[in-house]
């Protein structure tokens, strides 16, 4: 099945004549991509069956958004999350590319906090993306990070965890009350759909801050929410103590996390794609139907949201304030996820309830 509509010259063309251009036969497929050409294997196979997408309609999708896709993640790295059967089969993590791999694929080599390193993709260009698209890739989980500039991160990202239960008008309010705090800050940030339930929050930074300086930032901008809705928003990283408010995952900014990416597609059964919109549409915005057969219109309709954020990165400053003051009133660091060494300052990485009680 093909499906969705198209707006990029390759995939206009692949329908031109009724069939993908490039065809050869029920096997494989060759698309054009970045001046070069890309294998895409097994193209019919159902890889969405809510409405039934497949492989090929997966590629054509990427060939359609291009633009915004790569303003979005272009030059960065990417972790892949590779699905052979399609979105409700099983998943593996891929980290590190194959050692076979086309000679022109763009890599960087990354390294977690312990010193371990790993070569991966780099999304270098829309060749990149349908290379891996080819693997089962769905979406990309990218780095917050230029392939030629590791050291500093040039994103700072707010990730809106929902409680469970239908709870995205609360997450809708939580974003409202994200995108005020920014204002009052003087920093440009813009939401995104998660692709399931919850939102996302970007800001373009310089690349002047490591990762560790724009968790700090992230860490305070979490207790500042939660000082100002306590019933709405919480910076608890233990889950027995949020209740049913908004987490804002400050962790998501840690060295070497990755956040799934503006434009990428989820491997949910209706193909729902985590997209980019204005905060006007905060009030309407549906993400179940945002989806591989409907954001291509959208995208072709409307201007990149994102492109003036990408365009304008601005300074850390402000929100690094708000870490000294809290630092300056004897707030402790917040959590680190258990794979990461034991920070300076960090309580104990124990639950509350597992806490060991002081002897009588």
């Amino acid at each position: 099945m093909l499906s969705g509509s198209l707006t990029s010259p390759q995939a206009a063309k692949a329908y031109s004549r009724g069939v993908p251009d490039g065809w050869d036969n029920e096997d494989q497929i060759v698309l054009e991509a970045a001046g070069r050409e890309v294998v895409v294997t097994n193209p019919g196979k159902v890889f969405f069956p809510e409405r039934g997408e497949t492989k090929l309609d997966l590629a054509h999708y990427y060939q359609a958004v291009e633009g915004p896709l790569m303003r979005a993640m272009g030059g960065r790295p990417v972790l892949l999350q590779r699905f052979p059967n399609g979105a409700t089969g099983p998943s593996f993590f891929q980290k590190r590319v194959p050692r076979q791999r086309p000679e022109w694929l763009e890599t960087a080599v990354v390294a977690t906090p312990n010193g371990t390193e790993s070569t991966v993709l780099v999304a270098a260009d829309l060749a990149h993306v349908l290379w891996a698209v080819n693997l089962g890739c769905l979406g990309f989980h990218v780095w917050p990070c230029r392939a030629s500039d590791l050291a500093h991160a040039d994103q700072l990202r707010i990730d809106l965890d929902p409680p469970p239960g239908p709870s995205f008008s609360m997450v809708r309010e939580a974003a409202h009350e994200v995108h005020e705090l920014f204002e009052e800050l003087g920093v440009v940030a813009l939401p995104k759909t998660t692709g399931s339930r919850g939102i996302h929050v970007f800001a373009a930074l310089e690349p002047r801050w490591t990762s560790y300086e724009v968790r700090a930032a992230a860490v305070a901008l979490a207790r500042e929410l939660e000082r100002r809705r306590p019933d709405l928003f919480t910076a608890s990283w233990w889950k027995e103590e949020r209740g049913q408010r908004v987490f804002v995952d400050f962790n998501q900014n840690a060295p070497h996390k990755t956040v799934f990416g503006a434009w990428s597609v989820r491997a949910r059964p209706g193909a729902q794609v985590s997209t980019p919109f204005s905060w006007d549409e905060l009030a309407t915005i549906a993400p179940d139907e945002l989806t591989i057969a409907t954001v291509p219109e959208r995208a072709r309709a409307r201007p990149d949201p994102w492109e003036v954020m990408e365009l304008a990165p601005q300074s850390l400053g402000p929100v690094l304030e708000l870490h000294e003051r809290d630092r300056a009133a004897g707030l402790p660091d917040a959590p680190w996820p258990p794979v990461y060494p034991k920070a300076p300052g960090e309580p104990p990485r124990v639950a509350p309830s597992r806490a060991k009680r002081p002897k009588a």
